[in-house]
């Protein structure tokens, strides 16, 4: 009984302390309340996040401003065609002592933070991209045959252009599924346009106070972890996650009949821990059928494909996702 007191005090300060970060942040980034709260639905997560959309958006603005409210050390990396694994993880150089002697030392590469911002991430090479895959998926990078493990905790929010733009590079399949969420960042609407105008083109732009610290932060993602999760909240993600991968038999009215790849065990993976960090975000103590709902599209859209039939039949990836998520959680209910 003491331990789920203790637990129960711990999510209402959480809690707390979480509305101070999204009331800091939403003063940089406005008018993207759903976009915030996925963001911090994968730090909360110990996940990477991969924001989708056209370039001026804010994606970039609000990593900057996350790294600074949750008091993590951040660097950036804009990705290019020409830029190189080495210039993200970092390279041996040769060096000549006083003595004469040389040894090789080893130079940390951006990569050696606890936030990274990969910006527009598919603008670089496949293999650039894949040279974060190690680092996202074990926290540390092997270099020279050497395991160097990297900052706790360790987090990628990667932008990316919509892969019609000229000078993109489609993700890995393996690399997409690294990514907890992919997070569409859309245009505002009018009257968030027009106080995003007023708030950055005068002569000062709103500060923001720090609220985590790395220690807040690596603490609220062991408790995410321990919120306890119903019998039924599980059977409902195991029969939304299998439901999402291919299988040509089934009934054309569900996703599966037209996918040429859907999500694996990672992505159950993913949703389990996920819909617990919005519950937490949300003040509540389990996860709800509506913490599936809002979590599912996030988790899942990238880790699926159509089929050729599929695309040349004119289906819609989304809305097929959002079919099949009513299905499966309405026949549960």
């Amino acid at each position: 009984m003491a331990e789920l007191e203790n637990l129960t005090s711990e999510i209402d300060r959480l809690g707390a302390q979480l509305g101070q970060a999204r009331a800091e942040i939403s003063k940089r980034i406005i008018g993207q309340d759903q976009v915030v709260s996925l963001a911090l639905a994968a730090m909360l997560s110990n996940g990477h996040a991969l924001l989708m959309g056209l370039p001026g958006l804010g994606k970039t603005r609000l990593v900057d401003t996350m790294a600074q409210v949750m008091g993590l050390r951040a660097n950036r990396v804009q990705f290019t065609p020409d830029l190189m694994p080495a210039d993200i993880l970092g390279s041996e150089v040769l060096d000549t002592g006083p003595d004469g002697q040389r040894s090789f030392r080893f130079l940390e590469g951006p990569v050696f933070c606890q936030l990274l911002m990969a910006d527009e991430i598919n603008r670089a090479s496949p293999r650039t991209q894949s040279a974060l895959l190690q680092a996202m998926q074990e926290r540390e990078v092997t270099i020279a045959g050497a395991a160097r493990p990297l900052p706790a905790p360790f987090l990628v929010l990667a932008t990316q252009n919509p892969i019609e733009q000229e000078g993109t590079y489609p993700l890995p399949e393996a690399q997409l599924d690294r990514f907890l969420l992919r997070i569409d960042v859309t245009y505002p609407d009018r009257a968030a346009e027009r106080d995003i105008l007023i708030a950055t083109t005068g002569p000062s732009e709103a500060a923001t106070a720090q609220v985590f610290t790395e220690a807040d932060l690596i603490a609220a993602q062991n408790l995410v972890r321990h919120m306890p999760v119903g019998d039924r909240i599980c059977d409902m993600i195991l029969d939304l996650v299998r439901g999402c991968r291919p299988d040509p038999a089934a009934d054309p009215a569900r996703i599966a009949a037209h996918l040429a790849w859907g999500a694996g065990p990672r992505a159950a993976q993913a949703l389990m821990v996920s819909v617990r960090a919005r519950a937490l975000m949300e003040g509540r103590y389990a996860p709800s059928v509506e913490d599936i709902r809002a979590m599912a599209p996030a988790v899942l859209i990238h880790r699926m494909a159509l089929g050729f039939a599929a695309r040349a039949e004119g289906h819609d990836l989304a809305a097929l996702l959002a079919r099949e998520i009513d299905l499966v959680l309405n026949r549960a209910a």
